[in-house]
């Protein structure tokens, strides 16, 4: 590929990002729009501004002002902990990119091009292999500049990886500290209760916790069967019991089969269903503790009396069989995913093997796609599998379409389907928050990407080449110093197919403002449904964002030409992604951080990765100098990456005794505990927290539940406006967080 191709490409991404801009910027001042991009204003305002003006139909870059100009402070408190590690992602990468390119373009990119004597061409002409290092000589005395260079990217690296990591976990401490009282710190999540023929699992979990932590339980509220399937089984008993009723009510009653046959309305299913209600209330009361039985899982939410008390529990070790009373911490009342509770806690090792196939195999039948892609990139093999395109490939203009945009635009096209698919495969692993299932979708969606983005690409031409290439495994590290330079202009071409376009795509919102012009315009539906399930896709945006962070350091010595084009991905997407936390995703739970240790271990992998390339090469190249220095910067990131995990990665797992106790003893000097306890009735009501969900039997022991109020920010999800008042719709996560107030608690000293 050369120069005029790379252009080619950068040209028609830069165009499609000008036009999307372009739209985006007019379609979101339209009235009909404003659900698609302002759906977090509208849940959190509930009004809306409409200006009939010319403007509306001019493009301007106010949406790029705002989001330049918003706060960290306001995207903590729009967004939450997450929004903000997401934010500080994309600065890091900004500032150890800023520096990447500015050192390699005036140290690297000059050594690499007069690596060798040759006759030199005009730039647009000149082949992209030029400016890499293959193109220095074995045994150059210039290679120390490479050595130099990636001394400075690592060191730079390791210095805001360490700050920021610090910055972040003071930052989670404080969001700990400063939240109100969390429902999540006082709650266990207990399953593989143990079944008794002679009680349910509800007495069976009382008596436990009574005899066992009989001065720190508090009450417990068990989990009832949910989901679809046990929905539809619900609605076939009530049936059965209305049919039932009803004939019995026939026989009692003579008159009302004249009522029904002299012409008199039929009785809808909702009258009888009410009438049947009463009926229950007054015959069926003694089936209560039979129904309550069939219905409830070997699980339940057991809540203490202090933050402290609720650890321990999670944490120790209930009996002597680890298969019974399995404990952990309860996540917070919007993030769990109810669908998993009921899983039995013995069917979870089969879950996690089965879906690390599945994940495996889904890997193995994406290499046809890539290796497809691989072949469009080398036009001697297309010809000789497909002559008849001899012809056309020889025009100059297809030539570099062909070579330079269309194989990364087929791959990003391939990749599309990958997020949902790990999705769904984390779901069936059996994660009990949403947060923990998006984090371990995004753990192989990181996995996948580099694999097959990198390693197959890299290890691919063609079928053949292929099979070449894993036939001599034993050569892999001087392979992949082989392989990789020679593949880095088709990492460019992706970074602008795959982020350039990507962004353009996302600020836009292609999928939601199709489906409302579907609504608005051909079911003619006037109301705006509020789309509660549009959170945040960090399974999706933060594998990408290391996937690029990967390229750009494995190819920053060795091309460093990507550099300037992954920098200003990063810019760009600093300005969408926050200006789609603002306006459009709706934060209805936080995990506190917890992507930000994915990033820092990502990081340092890239890191080694790059160093074990770049002593493959300087070997190739025959440099004994360059190779000696590599191998102290190798130990060097190895032993920081050590320090950072026992200095900052446990604050990450698990809450400290030290915040939790002094918590317990503010609330408890200020008198809020009876507050508390008071929310803890209702926080984890299964059925004003789960959309659709028929009423189920309450057990809640030590205090009488009531029932709750009005559906909470569930019902979002499934685009119910109409059942949700205007005071119960999902609002942004509040955080408001004082550094001096709370630094006696953090025991931090200023």
């Amino acid at each position: 590929m050369d120069i005029a191709a790379l252009l080619t490409s950068a040209g028609i991404n830069i165009a499609v990002c000008v036009v999307l801009f372009s739209f985006y910027s007019v379609l979101r001042k339209q009235p009909s729009n404003v659900n698609v991009y302002f759906g977090r204003r509208l849940a959190s305002q509930h009004s809306r501004r409409i200006d009939l003006c010319l403007e509306r139909f001019v493009p301007s870059p106010s949406w790029i002002l705002k989001a330049w100009e918003t706060s960290e402070d306001e995207i903590l408190a729009i967004g939450g902990l997450d929004a903000v590690v997401f934010v500080r992602i994309l600065v890091f990468s900004i500032r150890v990119f800023s520096i990447a390119a500015v050192i390699c373009t005036i140290l690297v990119l000059p050594v690499n091009y007069h690596g060798m004597d040759r006759m030199y061409k005009n730039i647009p002409l000149e082949s992209l292999e030029v400016f890499t290092i293959e193109n220095v000589k074995e045994g150059s005395k210039w290679l120390w500049a490479h050595c130099l260079a990636l001394y400075i990217i690592t060191l730079s690296a390791c210095a805001l990886l360490y700050f920021e990591y610090k910055s972040i976990t003071n930052l989670r401490l404080l969001h700990i500290i400063g939240s109100p009282p969390n429902p999540s710190h006082f709650t266990i999540l207990v399953r593989s209760i143990p079944w008794s023929s002679e009680e349910s699992y509800c007495e069976t979990v009382k008596k436990f916790f009574s005899y066992y932590h009989a001065s720190t339980y508090l009450s417990h509220q068990m989990v009832y069967k949910s989901g679809k399937v046990q929905k539809l089984k619900d609605d076939a008993e009530h049936m059965c019991k209305v049919i039932r009723d009803a004939s019995m009510e026939r026989t009692c009653k003579p008159s009302f089969m004249q009522c029904c046959c002299s012409g008199a309305p039929t009785i809808s299913f909702k009258k009888i269903s009410t009438e049947m209600g009463s009926t229950h209330g007054r015959t069926c009361n003694t089936d209560l503790h039979l129904d309550t039985g069939k219905k409830e899982c070997s699980s339940a939410f057991v809540f203490f009396k202090s933050r402290y008390a609720a650890l321990t529990a999670a944490q120790v070790l209930q009996t002597s069989n680890p298969m019974l009373w399995v404990t952990d911490v309860a996540p917070e009342p919007h993030d769990v995913y109810w669908s998993n509770i009921c899983i039995p806690y013995r069917q979870l090792w089969i879950r996690r093997i089965a879906t690390l196939a599945a994940s495996v195999a889904f890997m193995l039948v994406f290499l046809i796609p890539v290796t497809f892609v691989q072949g469009l990139t080398q036009l001697e093999k297309l010809q000789k599998m497909f002559p008849f395109l001899t012809g056309i490939l020889k025009e100059k203009f297809v030539n570099q379409v062909v070579t330079g945009y269309l194989p990364s635009v087929i791959l990003v096209l391939f990749l599309c389907a990958v997020p949902p698919v790990m999705i769904l495969f984390s779901a069936v692993e059996g994660s009990i928050s949403r947060s923990a299932r998006k984090k371990s979708a995004c753990f192989k969606v990181l996995y996948f990407t580099i694999w097959n983005v990198f390693f197959v690409n890299v290890f691919t031409g063609s079928v053949i080449s292929q099979l070449s290439v894993f036939s001599s495994v034993t050569d892999l590290p001087a392979q992949l110093a082989k392989a990789v330079p020679a593949q880095a202009t088709f990492f460019t071409t992706y970074i602008l197919s795959s982020g350039w376009a990507s962004l353009a795509v996302e600020v836009m919102q292609i999928f939601p403002l199709l489906r409302n012009l579907f609504q608005r315009f051909i079911l003619r539906l006037k109301e705006d449904a509020l789309d509660g399930s549009l959170s945040f896709p960090y399974h999706t945006e933060v594998p990408r964002i290391l996937l690029f962070g990967f390229l750009g350091f494995t190819c920053a010595i060795l091309a460093p030409l990507m550099l300037p084009f992954l920098l200003v991905y990063f810019f760009i997407a600093y300005l969408v992604y926050r200006n789609q936390i603002i306006n459009v995703y709706i934060t209805k739970y936080d995990s506190g951080g917890q992507f930000w240790p994915i990033v820092h271990n990502t990081t340092v992998f890239s890191l080694l990765f790059s160093q074990l390339i770049a002593l493959g090469v300087f070997g190739l190249k025959r440099s004994s100098v360059a190779s000696g220095f590599t191998i102290p910067l190798l130990i060097g990131t190895l032993l920081f990456h050590q320090y950072c995990r026992q200095r900052f990665l446990p604050v990450f797992r698990s809450n400290s005794a030290q915040i939790l106790i002094d918590l317990d003893r503010r609330d408890g000097h200020s008198g809020r505990m009876e507050e508390i306890y008071e929310h803890l009735r209702s926080a984890y009501n299964q059925s004003s927290l789960m959309p659709h969900t028929t009423s189920q039997p309450e057990c809640v022991s030590l205090h009488e539940d009531k029932d709750s109020g009005p559906s909470s920010s569930e019902d979002m999800e499934t685009g119910n406006e109409n059942e949700i008042s205007q005071k119960d719709r999902p609002r942004p996560i509040q955080r408001t967080l004082s550094m001096s107030s709370d630094k006696s608690v953090l025991g931090v000293k200023q």
